[in-house]
């Protein structure tokens, strides 16, 4: 009886799909083709001011960021120990007020968060990251939201119809339809969604462009198409990504990158971004959602069993609190796990451009260089850069050139 009650419960489910998660990282960090970082001091290689700026910008912005992360909690706890009565209805279309209730969840936690989204741009404008004004930073903002709430209306709406037709695995067709919506997302994403929020323009003829197809060419990747991105309308941050998959995909480059940067640098991040081509790695992706989206969708059925009205009633809006916390509470644990396998992948790609231009100099100078311009914390502290970071930190990237100006080369590098 015991154990199969812990079997049933939503801690062990909750344990499962993090362990699976946990394991599918395990499996797929990469064996081959990177490079071991050789340890360096942030003092070589910036300089105080530098330092105590960056310090200063990412001290306050990271706790702002915790408090972000308490807030949202504490609107999601109390919408499901204090839903409100009318939740329970009746409604003679129970599935559609679902959809709308899921959607006024998602606007409301962009309003709880309004002051602190406020408070952490002023310290951005303050630092002269942020150059759009504050009605364009209101309209982005409200048209994210707004694309947020109609996903989330979809999501809830489905989800709903499905406990309501298989009260008790319902969460095997919502794990197929969140892959296919993964898939969906990652391909129109790029054409639908993107272009609300940006100006994409095809990278001209010039020598960026042979640049970037003399690379490819030399990488053996189909690199899609390039674009370049107006960032500068809203920040001085330089950046570039891959995204997209099929006829969708595309390398994209900041214009902050191409104008402010030398074209040695430029040429090493394109690198970087051919490796995410080349290994495949947005595809891998997606089979990590495929394998860990059923455990996920598993933990959330048993948290909503939990944390759901225990009326006896066919699951409708009542059920949206608990529903919208248990995905919240379980895609935030994944992604945090994920994370570890995101920052191997990223010194992959690093050591991928290395060894694709062979410039570990101008690579050093361009880690160094991005991370004075975009006010990254050259070496944040440990337990939030494992929770949290995404690529390896500057130092790290530093050290992965200067084993490669050392002599050390990746291991078992496809070319």
């Amino acid at each position: 009886m015991g154990l199969r009650f812990i079997r049933h419960s939503a801690l062990f489910a909750v344990v499962v799909a993090l362990l699976v998660a946990e394991l599918l990282v395990l499996l797929m960090t990469p064996r081959s083709g990177v490079i071991t970082p050789l340890p360096t001091d942030a003092a070589q290689w910036f300089t105080p001011a530098q330092l105590g700026r960056a310090a200063s910008f990412n001290g306050l912005q990271l706790w702002l960021g915790i408090a972000a992360l308490l807030v949202k909690a504490a609107v999601l706890a109390l919408i499901v120990i204090r839903a409100p009565a009318w939740l329970r209805g009746p409604y003679r279309h129970p599935i559609i007020v679902s959809g709308l209730v899921g959607a006024a969840i998602s606007i409301a936690v962009v309003i709880a968060l309004l002051p602190l989204a406020a408070l952490m741009r002023i310290r951005s404008i303050d630092y002269g990251l942020t150059t759009s004004s504050w009605g364009a930073w209101g309209w982005d903002l409200a048209r994210s939201a707004g694309i947020a709430a109609l996903i989330a209306a979809a999501a809830t709406l489905i989800a709903i119809a499905l406990i309501r037709k298989m009260p008790r695995r319902w969460w095997v067709p919502a794990s197929a339809l969140i892959v296919l919506g993964g898939v969906m997302i990652t391909f129109a994403g790029p054409l639908v969604i993107d272009p609300i929020f940006n100006r994409f323009t095809p990278l001209a003829a010039g020598p960026a462009r042979s640049s970037v197809v003399e690379l490819a060419g030399r990488a053996g990747v189909k690199v899609g198409s390039v674009y370049v991105i107006d960032a500068s309308r809203r920040t001085t941050a330089a950046n570039a990504y891959v995204v997209g998959v099929g006829s969708s995909k595309r390398v994209v480059l900041y214009d902050t990158l191409l104008n402010k940067f030398p074209p040695a640098q430029t040429r090493l991040v394109v690198a970087h971004e051919l490796a995410h081509v080349h290994y495949r790695d947005i595809p891998h992706g997606l089979i990590f959602l495929l394998i860990v989206a059923p455990f996920g969708a598993w933990a959330v059925a048993r948290c909503l069993r939990l944390w759901g009205p225990h009326d006896g009633l066919p699951a409708g809006p009542s059920s949206v609190p608990a529903l919208t916390a248990a995905v919240i509470l379980i895609v935030f644990a994944i992604t945090l796990i994920s994370n570890q396998l995101s920052r191997s992948i990223e010194e992959r790609a690093d050591a991928f451009a290395l060894t694709l231009t062979g410039d570990a100099p101008a690579f050093i100078a361009q880690q160094r260089r991005i991370s004075i311009q975009n006010l990254g914390d050259p070496d944040p502290p440990a337990i939030t850069h494992w929770l949290f970071g995404t690529h390896p930190t500057t130092l790290e990237r530093i050290g992965i050139g200067l084993a490669w100006q050392r002599g050390e080369r990746p291991s078992g590098v496809e070319r």
